[in-house]
């Protein structure tokens, strides 16, 4: 699918859409608690889908209810030696390590880009915790065959923290005793933040956090809980487009996005008051309005997601913004710092990459062109918000890329006034 936004001015209010990396790992601490667990506001992106068919296959019944979803699951218990991530990067990264809780050998695989990304991790850790694997190369397929036995690791952080998402929840299901992972150069720690707030919220045992150095699990038990209720939260990560769109095209109001969550991409609101957008933030809602927008220097290390939005916003800066942290975006479902540089390019976005550092040169008008996705959710979302201020209308190639994490973006910028016809 083909989308062309044509130059718009947007008012009006939105809910934001629900935040995948709440509801995946929600999916997977419902999987572990062994307990009866209605999800409110559950996502519906095809990461989420994603994550409900493998706790399905790992043994947990699944079902729609006017009030969510409702998950019961007695821990893991798979009905299938096979488990399909799709192309979620989070689910490879954590349900690798809890499906090898179970002694059934389980080839665990994906589609897209995320066949081509390295899981050697897996090749180096798992081995260590009495977990049998083969790997294509250290690429996908996986065969992974447990049970996995808690131990003293230490794993390299640098690449992603899914990795050790993926380690603290499992360890928190076999129960590990008196043991801790060791983590080296840790990035994204606002995300270890949420799993760790969600695996107490699921009653799973949380270990001491030891400076984002290590974890360690102590020798209490888990609490069971007799029922859980969780409420999804909605997705800073999708929020950060419409807040910039309200800040090139706007005003516009987004409720649902808390400004207290632990979700790493809230730190968008720092770069917005940095370039001088018109900003009101509040408990239940943000205001966003267009101002003369001004050159800014933000290190996205922590929160790499907010490359593209942010490069959408440095678009429209009058001067040369400065980005941090390109070496996190080598491993996404594009390379992404080339490809912002090649599609801003496109629309006559001049983008320099000096090592770790991203220079966008904005300023000069955001010109009507041709664009492609590149398969990649947050490309196809970052040239539509930079197309609504645009001097002619933008054609989006595989703007069907956005199902990925928010099928709902373009109907939400329709809803808010921009013009996005397909083709």
């Amino acid at each position: 699918m083909n989308a062309v936004v044509k130059p718009s001015n947007i008012k009006g209010a939105i809910w934001a859409n629900a935040s995948k990396s709440s509801m995946q790992r929600a999916c997977a601490a419902a999987l572990l608690s062994g307990t009866e667990v209605l999800l409110h506001n559950p996502g519906n992106s095809k990461d989420d889908l994603a994550a409900l068919e493998i706790i399905k296959r790992l043994g947990a019944q699944v079902r729609q209810t006017e009030d969510g979803l409702l998950i019961h699951s007695k821990g893991i218990a798979p009905v299938n030696d096979l488990i399909h991530c799709g192309e979620s990067g989070l689910s490879i990264r954590m349900f690798t390590p809890i499906a090898a809780l179970s002694e059934k050998e389980i080839t665990v695989t994906g589609s897209g880009s995320l066949v081509t990304r390295p899981m050697d991790f897996f090749d180096q850790v798992l081995p260590e915790l009495s977990v049998n694997i083969k790997t294509n190369g250290g690429k996908l397929p996986l065969q992974i065959k447990g049970p996995l036995i808690p131990g003293n690791v230490e794993i390299d952080g640098s690449l992603s923290s899914q990795f050790l998402t993926g380690l603290l929840m499992s360890f928190a299901a076999a129960g590990a005793q008196d043991v801790s992972i060791r983590v080296k150069d840790l990035k994204s720690k606002p995300y270890v933040d949420l799993t760790l707030e969600v695996m107490k919220k699921f009653g799973l045992k949380i270990p001491e956090n030891r400076d984002y150095k290590e974890f360690y699990f102590h020798g209490n038990d888990q609490q069971r809980l007799d029922r859980i209720d969780y409420t999804v939260e909605s997705d800073w990560s999708g929020g950060a487009f419409l807040l910039v769109a309200g800040a090139i095209a706007g005003p516009i109001t987004v409720f649902g996005l808390d400004p207290f969550s632990t979700q790493a991409d809230k730190a968008i609101i720092q770069a917005l008051m940095d370039a001088g957008a018109h900003l009101s933030v509040q408990d239940s809602q943000i205001n966003v309005a267009p101002a003369p927008l001004k050159p800014f220097h933000f290190n996205a290390t922590e929160c790499p997601d907010l490359f593209p939005p942010i490069v959408a916003l440095a678009a429209y800066c009058n001067g040369r913004s400065v980005i941090e942290g390109t070496s996190r975006l080598t491993h996404k479902e594009s390379n992404r710092a080339l490809t912002l540089q090649e599609e801003f390019g496109k629309l006559g976005v001049e983008i320099e990459l000096q090592g770790d550092l991203m220079i966008v040169n904005g300023g000069q008008g955001v010109h009507s062109a041709k664009v492609h996705s590149h398969h990649d959710h947050r490309i196809a979302m970052a040239c539509a918000v930079a197309a609504l201020y645009a001097n002619g209308p933008v054609t989006i190639e595989e703007a069907n890329a956005i199902d990925k994490s928010y099928p709902d973006f373009f109907n939400h910028l329709g809803k808010l006034g921009a013009s996005v016809l397909y083709n």
